[in-house]
């Protein structure tokens, strides 16, 4: 995606974002598999999907007549890096401060004089570059894709089989009414579902074709100009860009940003995970393999450590949207610091997402649930997180702004004094003048007052599974 004047690869003796993230040791290991996102975008196979947009702009100038069949046959042939000296590349590199010329005369010298006179053919260096970048985005989001999926289809699971799993809704970080753990589920479910949406429709038009030349205008190529460029998007699986001009990079930002707000939505259930693994809940618990040390200094620590993984790669990934959405801002009709900025924030951005989506597939799959723990943090309150339910049955005879202020003051006293809120409500004349012993009792058991949080649970899994279903 970077301007044909301008370098977006590092210096040759410098890694790439991808080369030196898969270095990095800052994450929970438990030998979880790699993605398969950060071999995409080592400096080989950014070259080889160059040269193979290379062989299909020959390969589409043949059919036009501008390059004659025998000599595209023999760039084809040429444009493999196996046939490259790639370390006569990497010093034209270093001199030259190019990103693709070297490569391009590699490929000349390859292909042979008569051949070579034809490579590159009308074509600037930001469409070659461009153009390739977009065969390995939608190589690396097809693997984000994927595992997207995966998890989506684990988490219509867990809203299933957990629909009438009770346990205390909470907001503000108090008790707020009961729900069920599906309930919860289905909640991290329509937002999955959700961002998996955005991010198909966000990654279109990132998977283009831009073979209009130095401004976009097919100087170059002339008549036959829109048809290569149809060709090689049928020949390489893209779409032909409609205006091809370098400047318009709103989608790469528009892809930038969906997959920050999946990141956000994946980071929003660790959350939750997280701070339900608390010894204070001890509702949740990511899977904890046997010999997994938490401190070095407290044996009995069992920390959150795939879930704080999460969060920390949502963390970078948001980061980087708002530099994306700066990125447009660019003059005229070419900006190669734009372009090479964009390339970089989606190269991090996808190797972040895989590992992202590695650990929460695995934190969910072995997500421990504990019912149990859960019904007894329901009763922590002394019954008030049944208050509404008292209310609302008060509110049948006396009002709705009566009967709050009836069981907002019994409330209150039980919560300051610290005593059963049944005991309160029974010595309240305001109260057992309309409810009596057996239906106050009713009341305040929590799984009366749960709602459709289980049908919500089913339908909400569901149609996750059509909606998966339907991608097949």
């Amino acid at each position: 995606m970077t301007a044909g004047t301008t370098p977006d690869r590092p210096h040759p003796t410098v890694p790439t974002i991808a080369e030196a993230a898969g270095k990095a040791t800052r994450f929970t290991d438990y030998n979880l598999p790699d993605a398969g996102i950060r071999s995409l975008f080592t400096t080989e196979s950014v070259w080889q999907a160059w040269l193979d947009v290379e062989a299909a702009l020959a390969r589409a100038q043949a059919k036009v007549g501008i390059v004659p069949a025998e000599q595209a046959a023999i760039i084809e042939d040429a444009a493999h890096l196996s046939r490259m000296d790639t370390h006569r590349v990497r010093r034209a590199l270093a001199e030259q401060g190019h990103p693709l010329m070297p490569l391009i005369s590699e490929l000349v010298r390859v292909a042979g004089d008569k051949a070579g006179g034809y490579v590159h053919w009308g074509a600037t260096s930001q469409n070659v570059m461009q153009t390739g970048h977009a065969l390995l985005l939608k190589q690396a989001h097809a693997i984000v894709a994927r595992l997207h999926e995966e998890v989506v289809a684990i988490v219509a699971d867990l809203a299933e089989d957990n629909a009438d799993v009770l346990m205390a809704g909470r907001t503000h970080g108090q008790h707020a009414v009961p729900i069920t753990f599906g309930f919860k589920a289905a909640v991290w479910l329509d937002e999955l579902v959700r961002a998996h949406q955005r991010a198909e429709a966000a990654i279109q038009p990132c998977l283009t074709v831009m073979m209009g030349g130095a401004v976009g205008t097919f100087a170059a190529l002339g008549q036959e100009g829109p048809q290569v460029q149809e060709l090689i998007a049928e020949d390489l699986g893209l779409q032909p860009m409609p205006v091809p001009s370098r400047a318009l990079l709103d989608p790469f930002a528009a892809y930038a940003s969906a997959l920050a707000l999946t990141s956000a939505a994946a980071a929003r259930v660790c959350a939750d995970v997280a701070s339900l693994m608390q010894t204070e809940f001890g509702e949740l618990s990511e899977p904890v393999p046997d010999g997994s040390i938490g401190s070095s200094t407290m044996p009995h620590k069992r920390n959150p450590k795939l879930t704080y993984d999460v969060l920390q790669l949502s963390a970078e990934i948001r980061a980087l949207a708002p530099i994306a959405v700066e990125a447009l801002l660019h003059p005229h009709e070419a900006d190669g610091g734009a372009t090479a900025l964009l390339t970089d924030i989606l190269e991090r951005s996808l190797i972040a997402m895989g590992d992202l989506f590695v650990r929460l597939r695995h934190i969910l799959a072995g997500l421990a649930v504990f019912p149990e723990r859960m019904r007894r943090n329901l009763s922590l309150s002394g019954g008030l997180i049944s208050s509404e339910a008292i209310m609302l049955a008060l509110a049948d005879v006396v009002g709705r702004d009566h009967a709050h202020v009836i069981v907002h003051e019994d409330s209150m006293r039980a919560a300051v004094a610290g005593e059963d809120f049944l005991e309160i409500l029974s010595r309240d004349p305001r109260v057992t003048g309309l409810l009596d012993q057996t239906h106050l009792r009713n009341l305040l058991d929590p799984a009366t007052h749960t709602g459709l949080a289980s049908a919500i649970a089913h339908s909400a899994a569901q149609r996750a599974h059509r909606y998966l279903d339907g991608l097949t």
